[in-house]
């Protein structure tokens, strides 16, 4: 496998450096092409740069939809059984669901679907919407219909505003009025804006028309609540009566019947009662009065406000929303009456403003810093400009796939860019072409200009071309390491995937621009001056080479106490890390507070209206840092937010933080204001959050707090007393703040409980009863009331003096039947009770929440102590069990993405480096800086204090690849300085660390440097960036050392051991064969020839013979799915008048009728087909293995002929001389006749023989190309006949034993297969019968088994015998193939010793002859025979050498490929 990895490497490395060669020239020869383009990047940057969507933080709410149905006359245990339980039931079979959470309270049931994100955004809704159908025909009519909810996500609360009154007018507009305003003047004009999904409102009383009944006065006038009610709806009506004709006019008839005032209202006839009309005003009061409310805002401890919320569409560009929302408000503000305005208080603007901000100035600190570097160290600013020049083209390239893909530029996307990583292939490059041109400086300065551009582009390739290896494979493994963290998925996916993407885009971009920008622009910027050995750069360089020789010096001498420092190190980091805690992300400061206090369950509206604005009073008091306090409390309109009317936000907007005073830090604030609240409102527990934070803990995991310990179970009694326990057992644990259980429990209820023999004395039901009371007590919609455009709800229910009390619902009259009046009491009992507060399920199961924040802690230390406490201390009932959810959760899954994705990008480093590298002993070596880098992030993370956290995961992934850079530039030049001669390894590493001592701090120093500025920032957002860019850091620092003084000591240990290659494992099965052929013909030698690799791969692809066979193995793939195919399917028609039915009508029979055979009978012909199969596999293999050695056959005897008509073409050449030379002799007179026909002879001789070699040639490349099959001409140049090194041939043994396995599976399969014919047959049978005089059809069905009662055995004894024949002739094969490879062992060693003598005499003795004989001939001491004796005897030699040396060759291919006659 080794052999087959190392060509594949050679063969992809050596195309990679092809294809780059190629596109750096084509750079270098068309210039202005190359600077067109760059522009053209430039300008789409640009022009991306306007168009992208900008936002604070990605997006990490799930794919979720939200059913909400709001019925207010049913309680929370109603609302779970009639609404909650029918819409989960509807919506669990959806496809793509991966969650269902609901939320049941008194009048209000949310359930929220939660689908994958690959569904998509709008298909769960179209699905939802079918659902929602069914869903509400199984919810009793008048129970409340169904709804979705917004599109939107935890991001989706972009601006909230209040409508504020100036103090001079604080007399003149009532909360009414404002919420009037709200929602006829301001919520219109801001619907329709491009990304606004919905305008929520809260708050304010909703206006309308009131008929307060007096049920005195109805009683007294014999009136009921119904008379009332058909009065006013047959009386608030239009009508139409078409038109009429007159005098060329049409006139339109319309009957204007709809009530315009409370006097119209007041007027309408009820009855009349002894000719006297009684009016509604007779019996009720008409005003203005107010829709049932269960929510309100509170605003700066002023009381009541309205607001409103604008929320995004998913996917919407916040910033361009958000700008377009404000200047609309402005237009808005205009056409509100004088006195009103809009206060936006909380608009996500300022936090993207903040998070922008943080983003461009690290980006810009980090760029200049970098520049600051690369000039400093590279000691040229040509260079240093060159290099940052590439800085923005990256930031624009990466923009502008941002836009393409749909990425927002946000802290996640952009906070990740490092620009000393990305610039890091430019570096290299630049610094070398530099070097090469200052160089060659002396030289350059005399050309003309022309001449000297056409050198500098010469250096600029070459110099290019050569570090361009080291470039692109540093940046691709940086790029790879990025690949992992694109399988995240789940919020920590939406978190980094962005960064992941755009990190890829910029470095994608910095190797497009390394190989055509880069050279262009050093090429034409960069000029011919000799290096200033005074400069700064080299004085520093040459300092710090000074501080480094005698560390590095010491190192080689002390190479165990390195290593053992190395190991020392990371061992004590792994201990560090096992001590250090873990969180989810750092918590984004949003810089506003959320604060959440808990109030008794059932607390009223107005107490919690008043509680409130007493916090909010208390703060504004105390703490000057707080520019806002608004308080929602309850369900807005839209109720997203399921909230009851004792739960509400605090939202407490700060003032920068350079105004505080009353604390430093953010925690800090919390805790004073935690303090004050508590002195003067005791006993109410407090929670603090964020608002963004809030929102995607509340809508990702259901709970708004970060961590949420779950209890599941059915008794909601038990789940409220065991989340007390467990609140009581973990109140201590140290950074568990804001301990909060869920209310379930404890709402008052005043029930009406009805006495069904009474109702039946009556003659009345329960339907009517309830719908007088809900009439009464909640009203009832009778109609609407037009004011021009505005248009208010007519409403009916009792007068508020007779809605306060118990009592009110005892004495409520009912009418009964005959006309007479009695009141409620009569017909129920009515008494107080408590009922379920909140009924919360998670995927249909009841559960209850106790949520916990965490502050001044990790959130894994703090659950990790939780859970033993829980474990210990708690003990539930069977059928109850506790999971942990909320970011913890979060966590969990992140964590186990990790442990893939780590692993992954490991292995993927590795694979890089051995492409780099070509050797898995230098990519270890390179590797080795992994685990130091991790020493070093480690380590600066414990320095921090700083928890382990998936933004810290990041930084490792990310950090693994950036490690390795300065290792692949080190060890290339090592390899460098060895190609070159260098023997001693000590004075190699010296050379080799010292020349590359400036690239190696340049890059490090350049990367590390590039993330400072997220390291240290305190701006907005900079928490979440801090983590990452801490493990960068401190990881380049361990890192650089391993390069420069554990690296050198590693080549120095390993380069001087053979490095021992893997051998092939013995298997004993051959199904993994189908891949096979390939290391086996690419094992023939460690040195085998490329060629041969290519002409073997063309082989296997072209041959038609290993098609054919390839087609057989697909033919008996596809046969295994035969084995379960069933005997054709019989439909049949009778009619017989024997078979008659009870009505003596002969049945018209329909029947369906089909035979299996016994159900094992099956898998037994599978195994059958399957056996079959593998044995194609295994023939396939052998056939191409048997090609790969013909092949290999033909190629060495080519080459073998070539060589031999290399050495008779130097014969030729020879003879053809002394022939011309002997007939010039032979005219002077100097030699006989015979010298002269002799030397005619020898050359024609030879000539002969020349084309006899000729043709043989021609005749094996013919053979070769019929067993390639290639449509290109074969052309062989090897023309050396090399020794090849015998490798273990029992892997070919193996491919014929795992051939002969499969048959002998064959035969074992066949003879179960033939046991299973014994067994019966199924014949199963339906029919139906059926005649005019029936009124129904008569069905039957039929049973049977087919037993074969005649079954032959033989069958089974005849495939035992086969097997048992086989198993004979395949010992035979076997015993085959092991004296086969005895003998061709013994061949083996008897070529081996020609070889040996030739190496060690013949070759010696044939230079030597030729030597001697040349030099006695040409000194007259030997005449023309002898020399040509001489000649003879020494190629003698040679070709018997040749001779041998192809007979090993073959018989060793023999060997290889076991090639039995």
């Amino acid at each position: 496998m080794y052999l087959f990895v190392n060509q594949i490497h050679t063969i992809v490395n050596f195309n990679l450096i092809k294809m780059l060669e190629k596109i750096i020239a084509f750079s270098l020869k068309n210039k202005f092409i190359v600077i067109l383009f760059t522009l053209g990047i430039f300008g789409f940057g640009l022009y991306s740069l306007t168009q992208i969507s900008i936002g604070a933080v990605p997006d990490v709410t799930n794919n979720q939809v939200q059913v909400i149905t709001t019925s207010q006359n049913l309680s929370t245990q109603d609302i779970e059984q009639y609404i909650t339980y029918p819409v989960e039931l509807e919506m669990a079979n959806l496809p793509g669901v991966d969650e269902i959470r609901s939320v049941s309270k008194f009048g209000l049931s949310v359930v929220t679907i939660v689908f994958n994100d690959e569904i998509g955004t709008y298909l769960p809704r179209q699905l939802i919407a079918e659902k929602i159908k069914s869903a509400s025909e199984k919810i009793p009519a008048g129970f409340g219909t169904p709804q979705m909810g917004p599109i939107t996500t935890g991001l989706g609360e972009i601006y909230q505003y209040t409508l504020e009154v100036k103090p001079e007018y604080k007399d003149e507009y009532s909360v009414t009025d404002l919420r009037t305003l709200q929602d006829w003047v301001v919520k219109r004009q801001l619907s329709g804006i491009k990304g606004v999904v919905e305008i929520n409102t809260w708050g304010g009383y909703l206006k309308q028309y009131e008929i307060a009944v007096v049920p005195s006065a109805l009683k007294s006038m014999n009136i009921t609540i119904s008379d009332v009610l058909t009065a006013l709806e047959k009386n608030n009506s239009i009508a139409g009566g078409a038109y009429i004709e007159k005098t060329n006019q049409s006139y339109f008839i319309r009957g204007e019947g709809k009530v315009k005032s409370i006097e119209d209202i007041n007027n309408i006839v009820i009855k009349t009662s002894n000719g006297n009309p009684i009016l509604v005003k007779n019996v009720a009061n008409v005003k203005y009065g107010a829709a049932n409310r269960f929510g309100a805002i509170t605003g700066n401890g002023e009381g009541e406000k309205v607001l409103g919320q604008v929320m995004m569409l998913k996917g919407g560009n916040s910033k361009q929303v958000i700008d377009d929302v404000k200047a609309r408000v402005l237009e808005i503000e205009k056409t509100l009456p004088k006195g009103v305005y809009i206060n936006g208080f909380l608009e996500r603007s300022e936090l993207v403003g903040k998070t922008t901000f943080t983003v461009a100035e690290n980006l810009i600190l980090g760029c200049l810093i970098v520049i600051f570097v690369v000039v400093l160290l590279l000691g040229n600013w040509r260079s240093g400009l060159v290099v940052a020049s590439v800085i923005p083209l990256c930031l624009l390239f990466a923009i502008s796939f941002m836009n393409i893909f749909g990425i927002d530029a946000n802290l996640m996307s952009l906070g990740a860019i490092d620009f000393g990583i990305i610039i890091d292939g430019a570096v290299i490059i630049v610094e070398f072409i530099a070097f090469q041109i200052a160089h060659k400086s002396k030289h350059l300065v005399n050309l003309s200009k022309e001449d000297r551009q056409i050198q500098i582009d010469e250096i600029t390739y070459k110099s290019a071309s050569k570090m361009m290896n080291s470039a692109i494979f540093g940046q691709l493994i940086i790029l790879i390491v990025f690949i992992p963290i694109l399988s995240l998925s789940g919020v920590e996916g939406k978190m980094f995937r962005p960064m992941a993407m755009t990190f890829s885009f910029a470095l994608v971009g910095a190797m497009l621009f390394c190989f055509t920008y880069v050279p262009v622009i050093s090429s034409l910027f960069l000029k011919p001056k000799e290096e200033n050995p005074n400069s700064l750069s080299n004085r520093l360089i040459n300092k710090l080479n000074s501080w480094y020789l005698p560390s590095i010096n010491w190192a080689l001498n002390n190479t165990k106490k390195v290593l053992y420092g190395a190991l020392g190190l990371l061992v004590m980091a792994v201990l560090l890390f096992t001590t250090m805690g873990g969180e989810f992300i750092p918590t984004l400061d949003e810089g506003d507070f959320v604060i959440q206090p808990v109030l008794k369950t059932g607390t009223s509206l107005t107490k919690t209206i008043e509680t409130t604005t007493k916090i909010e009073q208390i703060i504004l008091k105390n703490f000057p840092e707080v520019d806002q306090v608004v308080s929602r409390i309850g369900a807005a309109e839209v109720p997203t937010d399921p909230m009851s009317m004792e739960e509400s936000d605090v939202i407490v907007k700060l003032k920068p933080k350079s105004e505080w005073v009353s604390a430093d830090t953010k925690d800090g604030l919390a805790d004073k204001i935690k303090e004050a609240i508590e002195k003067k409102i005791p006993n109410m527990e407090i929670e603090f959050t964020q608002p963004i934070e809030m929102r995607f803990n509340e809508l990702i995991s259901g709970t708004r707090s970060d961590v949420a310990i779950k209890v599941f179970g059915d008794d909601l009694d038990i789940l409220a007393r065991k989340a007390d326990e467990i609140a009581k057992a973990i109140k201590n644990v140290e950074g568990a703040s804001d301990i909060i259980i869920e209310k379930t429990e404890g709402l008052p209820q005043m029930a009406v409980k009805y006495n069904r023999s009474k109702i039946a004395q009556y003659g009345m039901n329960i339907a009517d009863l309830n719908d007088v009371l809900s009439l009464a007590f909640s009203g009832k919609i009778v109609g609407t009331v037009f004011e021009g455009e505005k248009r208010f709800d007519m409403v009916i229910r009792s007068d508020k003096n007779n809605r306060t009390d118990i009592q009110d619902i005892q004495n409520l009259y009912v009418s009964t039947p005959n006309g007479n009046q009695i009141p409620m009491q009569e017909l129920a009992t009515i008494e107080y009770t408590t009922g379920p507060a909140k009924i919360s399920r998670d995927n249909t199961n009841r559960r209850i929440v106790v949520g916990i924040n965490v502050r001044n802690r990790d959130l894994q230390s703090v659950v990790d102590d939780i859970q033993k406490i829980v474990n210990t201390k708690i003990k539930l009932p069977t059928g109850y069990r506790v999971t942990y959810g909320g970011q913890f959760e979060n966590l969990q899954s992140a964590k186990d993405r990790l442990m893939i994705a780590v692993p992954i990008a490991l292995a993927l480093i590795f694979i890089l480096l051995y492409f780099a590298f070509g050797s898995i002993k230098e990519a270890l070596m390179v590797y080795s800086a992994i685990p130091l880098s991790a020493v070093g992030g480690i380590l600066f993370l414990w320095i921090r204090d700083l928890p382990f956290s998936i933004s810290a995961g990041v930084g490792f992934i990310a950090l693994f690849g950036i490690a390795v850079l300065n290792g692949i530039v080190l060890i290339e030049h090592f390899k460098e300085l060895k190609h070159q001669g260098m023997k001693d390894i000590n004075e190699l590493i010296l050379k080799g660390t010292t020349d590359r001592l400036r690239p190696v701090l340049l890059t490090a120093s350049a990367a590390a440097l590039g993330f400072l500025p997220m390291a240290i920032s305190s701006s907005a957002g900079a928490e979440v960036q801090r983590p990452l860019a801490t493990v960068v850091i401190g990881g380049l620092f361990t890192a650089t050392l391993l390069t420069m003084l554990v690296l050198p000591i590693l080549y120095k240990i390993l380069d001087t051991k053979e490095f021992k290659k893997p051998r092939f494992k013995k298997h004993n099965t051959g199904t993994y064969i189908i891949a096979f052929f390939f290391f086996t013909s690419f094992g023939f030698s460690q040195n085998n020839s490329v060629e041969l690799d290519s002409l073997i791969a063309k082989g296997i692809a072209n041959n038609k013979n290993i098609k054919a066979l390839q087609l057989q193995v697909d033919k008996a793939e596809i046969s295994i799915k035969s084995a379960y195919s069933f005997d054709k399917t019989m439909v049949y028609y009778s009619y017989d008048q024997n078979n008659l039915a009870i009505n003596n009508e002969p049945l018209k029979v329909f029947g369906i009728q089909q035979t299996f055979a016994f159900p094992t009978v099956y898998g037994a012909h599978k195994k059958v087909l399957t056996a079959e199969f593998e044995k194609e596999k295994s023939r396939l293999a052998l056939q191409k293995n048997q090609l790969a050695n013909e092949i290999s056959v033909k190629y060495n005897q080519i080459v073998y002929v070539q060589h031999k008509q290399k050495l008779y073409q130097y014969l030729d050449s020879l003879y053809q001389n002394f022939s011309i030379a002997s007939d010039r002799r032979f005219e002077l007179g100097e030699s006989n006749y015979l010298e002269k026909i002799t030397a005619q002879a020898k050359f024609r001789q030879i000539n002969t023989q020349l084309i006899q070699l000729e043709k043989e040639k021609i005749g094996l490349y013919e053979m070769l190309q019929v067993l390639v099959q290639s449509e290109e001409k074969i052309s062989i140049r090897s023309t050396e006949l090399e020794q090849k090194n015998i490798l273990n041939y029992s892997n070919n043994k193996e491919l014929y034993n795992s051939y002969y396995q499969n048959i002998t599976e064959i035969y074992k399969k066949q003879i179960s297969f033939q046991k299973q014919q014994a067994l019966p047959d199924i014949h199963l049978q339906y029919f139906q019968g059926k005649n005019t005089g029936l009124s129904s059809s008569l069905y039957g069905f039929q049973v049977g088994i087919g037993i074969p009662l005649f079954y032959n055995s033989s069958k089974n004894k005849v495939a035992k015998l086969e097997l048992q024949s086989w198993e004979t002739q395949k010992e035979n094969e076997m015993l085959k193939i092991e004296a086969h490879l005895k003998q061709k062992n013994q061949e083996l060693d008897q070529y081996k010793e020609s070889i040996n003598y030739y190496s060690q005499y013949g070759k010696k003795l044939s230079e030597e002859i030729l030597k001697v004989a040349n030099m006695s001939y040409k000194h007259g001491e030997i005449d023309f025979f002898q020399y040509i004796l001489s000649l003879d005897n020494a190629t003698s030699i040679q070709i018997d050498y040749l001779d041998a040396l192809l007979k090993y060759n073959l018989t060793q291919l023999q060997l290889q490929y076991i090639t039995i006659q």
